[in-house]
């Protein structure tokens, strides 16, 4: 995928091969901080480098979604208690698009994608303290989810990150991952 990435809690299984990461995850694993169900779990799995600076990172995901919170998608870490994972996830049973910013408590949201087929385009950014999250439509266009504020270092750790909450076995493809330099203020229509 990217030169220079590594792993916070490793994948049983996983592969870098010619630009395609796949990954099939281990037994419940999530990122979560307190809301709403009180625990803190910290052990999903994050393949990722770091980046100084204002960025876009932009990734092609698809997954083999077929229990409840399993996901996939981008994460932007700063610590355990700064983080935003965004990404394809089945709740209220189908695979929506969440996005998850957490500080110290984790605060969740969804958009849901009618007529989904299995393969979505995500794009993560940062401005400073802001972040926002698009995904990709199948024009070839970007539609903004989320924007939304964490304090961050300079520094923060960037990259893509899967779950499976409920079980273990959750397979993941990611494409296309890579990193530049923000969009324009104006590219969050």
């Amino acid at each position: 995928m990217v030169s220079a990435m590594s792993w916070l809690n490793e994948p049983p299984q996983w592969s870098d091969k010619d630009g395609v990461l796949t990954v099939v995850t281990g037994l419940k694993t999530d990122f979560w901080r307190r809301t709403f169900y009180g625990y803190v779990t910290d052990n999903g799995h994050f393949y990722h480098r770091p980046v100084t600076g204002d960025f876009t990172a932009e990734v092609v995901v698809a997954a083999g979604h077929s229990a409840l919170f399993d996901q996939a998608g981008l994460m932007l870490r700063a610590d355990e208690r700064n983080w935003l994972k965004t990404g394809l996830e089945v709740t209220s049973g189908a695979v929506q698009l969440s996005t998850v910013l957490t500080r110290e408590h984790s605060d969740l949201s969804v958009v849901p994608l009618p007529g989904h087929q299995g393969t979505m385009a995500l794009r993560l950014t940062r401005f400073g303290s802001a972040v926002c999250v698009h995904r990709g439509g199948e024009d070839g266009s970007w539609h903004l989810v989320r924007l939304g504020h964490l304090d961050l270092p300079e520094t923060v750790d960037v990259g893509v990150m899967c779950c499976s909450p409920e079980r273990a076995g959750l397979e993941v493809t990611f494409h296309d991952f890579r990193i530049g330099g923000p969009i324009p203020r104006d590219g969050l229509e």
